[in-house]
């Protein structure tokens, strides 16, 4: 048992940690993923129904709620020693109460893949598990996979790719994603990471002046709504279409295939390799790396 510990959170809250935490609670599918990876699964003792790997190890934990609508009294009644949650993913309402109910409550948010995997190391460390001899292994693989890809970026003319998240309304991703650093990462250069989210609705279509920065402050500008002739301007070489948060089809793929663009490629991907950041990510760079590569313009095949 380790005395008390004090970790600073993505909300800039010092979270007090009195013991190693014996049970935890994940409303974070990625963390889910990370503390299994980590050795750890038998802390568990609640995630998400959106928490679904690995399958085989997750299916024994009780869910306790979605992301956005976490069960809280189920949480409070089981009284973990944390909870681990996101930002972004999870309800700041829920959040609030769980904290307020006296339980270690530690909130991430990375938007790099470096940041990933910096919150997988201090995962490790709150769990008191950074010196056993797995989670150390896992850590020191991981970084050697991100400064390779990162090596291997700087090399590369990137190429133009464009990612959507969401059909109707089309929607895609700001530069200041997660999902966009780890385009970046695997030689891709997302044709969006300039555009933020306008507001209201009709700014982000094009219909009306958009209102200005200090009137749309606190709001999140980084998942733009995108017109089909927005997408023809960008002029996207490869077209990436995940499976989460939309199931993106096949016939959504043919829509895109009939648009007048350069996209040599229109792929169908596992979303998870691109959104779900920490232990996810030493496997999925690689793979990312290698969509890309092979949508170049000397790369053999097509779509």
């Amino acid at each position: 048992m380790k005395r008390e510990a004090r970790f600073r959170d993505a909300l800039g809250r010092e979270v007090i940690l009195a013991r190693t935490p014996r049970t935890i609670v994940s409303l974070v599918p990625s963390d889910t993923y990370s503390l299994v990876t980590l050795g750890v699964a038998d802390r568990l003792i609640g995630r998400t129904h959106y928490c679904v790997e690995p399958a085989d190890v997750v299916r024994s934990i009780p869910e306790m709620g979605g992301t956005k609508n976490a069960d809280v009294d189920a949480i409070i009644a089981a009284f973990p020693d944390l909870v681990v949650a996101n930002q972004e993913e999870n309800s700041k309402r829920d959040l609030e109460k769980i904290a307020q109910a006296g339980i270690a409550v530690y909130v991430s948010f990375p938007k790099r893949v470096a940041g990933g995997l910096a919150h997988l190391a201090r995962l490790a460390r709150m769990l008191d598990v950074a010196a056993d001899n797995g989670p150390r292994d896992l850590l020191r693989r991981h970084y050697e996979v991100l400064r390779a890809a990162e090596r291997a970026r700087a090399k590369l003319v990137p190429v133009r790719t464009f990612v959507p998240i969401w059909m109707d309304p089309l929607m895609t991703i700001h530069g200041d994603t997660f999902i966009s650093d780890a385009l970046d990462l695997a030689g891709a250069a997302n044709v969006f990471a300039d555009r933020p989210r306008r507001y209201p609705l009709a700014a982000d279509l094009g219909k009306k002046p958009p209102l200005s920065q200090a009137e749309v402050q606190g709001r999140d500008t980084r998942y733009p709504r995108v017109t089909w002739e927005e997408v023809v301007a960008r002029a996207p070489e490869l077209v990436l279409l995940p499976d989460e948060p939309h199931a993106f089809t096949e016939a959504d793929a043919e829509r895109f295939r009939a648009l007048d663009i350069p996209a040599a490629r229109v792929l169908l991907v596992n979303g998870k390799d691109f959104s779900w950041y920490g232990a996810r990510s030493l496997e999925a760079i690689p793979r990312v790396r290698e969509i890309i590569d092979s949508s170049r313009p000397n790369a053999s095949g097509s779509c």
